[in-house]
């Protein structure tokens, strides 16, 4: 077996990255895209960033040859082919476990749309074998420091205090507090935690086993990835039952704003764009306007305001209220394109305003990356209703592909936009729309239905703020974050 090489480089960190999803070989959030940048973003600050994954058959397809392969016969009764291995630039350990993982479609959920009953033992495995390379379990390297990532990471650091040997310090990267992993208390035995981890409170929420919360009752530094996000979680309205811990640690809770990959998203060179466009390009996006219109069967009415959402479709993103405002909007002569998947009954919604408004709504119900490139390039202004937003990617993208954002005053989406009033207009510092945290959909209308109708021109066509947008100082770089 030939020896993996590293890049030449001057080494400041090696890190261990621990994840449940990575782009671009699995994705179903903004998780999934920050995970994957790092590596690059923070090689160029020196850190040797290795990625633990689960073998899921998308990450083993990714893999390339040469591979390391290690055997461990028992981890929590599962026996583990560990795979270390490029995959397009990434450094990879892949916990190899067909029962585990080798299952189709969504990395989380089954074919019903529920979470897969055995979770907990996916990712306890997946977080115990990251713990094991933690402490030295490999002959070649050993990390510095470790950076977990969301519930499926959450036990990473637990399993590391309650080994006997020198263990490095963990991070842990909150993206969103709402997914929890919470498990029954009989488990304990199953995942390998002593009682002690549950009597001390470590890992105990409410009666059951708490991968966040364990995470964040343990790790040496908590990273939120936003500034107001990391505020809003120590509060009880915000705080999804863990306020009181996040506000005992808030001396190493820091909120670090996420950022894009600015070569991903280029609307000069992006493949999924018909008419590759530079910054203040307006002919080229008329022209992507017209043929995304035609491609998906609306009218091209350069007249008609077309709005897009590309999201996970739940109420956290605020998709019900956007289905039930949107035949409001189409009285405005407002088209909407949607592309994402999420809920049942809402993808049901937004399906059945297809039927009723053909000349007004297409939707895509199923995720497709490709496609949400294109619709930035093509879409007037793109609407992000969520009821909250650690951070949010979906304002960046528009931003960069000058979509003008219509977003809700939450979270991330406050730290990144400049909304468009007189002020801000005449100082030349707006970069997207704003209005109040959404709450119910009879009071949306006046809240966001307003403001959204507010972006079209004076005389009723297209888009007013599209190069203000393009020309943003506001749209961050994926970053590194501190372990340290």
């Amino acid at each position: 077996m030939s020896k993996i090489q590293h890049p030449a480089q001057d080494i400041t960190l090696q890190l261990l990255s621990v994840a449940g999803e990575m782009y671009p070989f699995i994705k179903t959030g903004g998780l999934g895209d920050v995970v994957g940048s790092l590596p690059t973003v923070l090689g160029q600050h020196g850190i040797d960033t290795r990625t633990v994954l689960p073998g899921y058959p998308a990450v083993l397809r990714a893999l390339s040859e040469p591979q390391k392969i290690i055997r461990i016969d028992n981890v929590l009764g599962h026996a583990v082919t560990l795979r270390e291995g490029w995959a397009q630039g990434r450094h990879l350990y892949i916990v190899d476990v067909p029962d585990l993982y080798a299952r189709p479609g969504n990395p989380y959920l089954a074919p019903d749309g529920q979470p897969w009953a055995d979770n907990g033992m996916r990712y306890a495995v997946l977080c115990r074998v990251a713990a094991m390379i933690g402490t030295g379990a490999l002959a070649d390297w050993k990390p510095d420091a470790v950076l977990s990532h969301d519930w499926h990471a959450g036990l990473v650091a637990t399993y590391l205090k309650y080994m006997d040997a020198p263990t490095p310090p963990v991070a842990h990267v909150i993206h969103n507090l709402a997914f929890q992993g919470l498990f029954p208390r009989d488990m304990m035995g199953a995942f390998g935690l002593p009682d002690q981890a549950y009597d001390s409170g470590d890992v105990e929420f409410y009666g059951q086993i708490g991968f966040m919360k364990a995470a964040l009752q343990v790790s040496h530094r908590l990273i939120s990835v936003s500034p107001t996000y990391a505020e809003e979680i120590q509060t009880p309205e915000e705080g999804m039952g863990l306020d009181g811990i996040l506000r005992s640690r808030a001396n190493v809770l820091t909120g670090i704003l996420n950022g894009i990959d600015l070569r991903e998203w280029n609307p000069l060179t992006d493949p999924a764009v018909f008419f590759p466009y530079a910054v203040g390009d307006l002919a080229a996006r008329r022209a992507n306007k017209r043929v995304f219109q035609a491609e998906f069967g609306l009218p091209q009415n350069p007249d008609a305001l077309l709005l897009g959402m590309v999201s996970r479709l739940t109420t956290q993103k605020g998709a019900d209220l956007l289905a039930g405002l949107a035949p409001r909007l189409f009285e405005e002569n407002i088209q909407l394109a949607v592309v994402g998947t999420g809920d049942r009954d809402i993808m049901q919604s937004f399906t059945q305003l297809q039927g009723r408004y053909p000349k007004n709504c297409v939707c895509h119900m199923r995720y497709s990356e490709t496609l949400g490139h294109r619709l930035h390039s093509a879409v007037d202004a793109s609407i992000i209703p969520s009821r909250f937003e650690p951070c949010g990617l979906t304002q960046f993208h528009a931003m960069r592909y000058g979509s003008v954002p219509i977003a809700a005053r939450v979270g991330g989406l406050s730290d990144t936009l400049v909304d468009a009033n007189s002020a801000a207009v005449m100082e030349g510092v707006a970069n997207g729309i704003l209005f109040p945290r959404p709450r119910k959909t009879p009071c949306f209308w006046p809240s966001a239905g307003h403001r959204i109708c507010s972006v079209r021109k004076p005389s009723g066509r297209g888009c007013s703020a599209t190069v203000p947008c393009m020309t943003s100082p506001g749209i961050p770089r994926a970053r590194s974050m501190p372990v340290s």
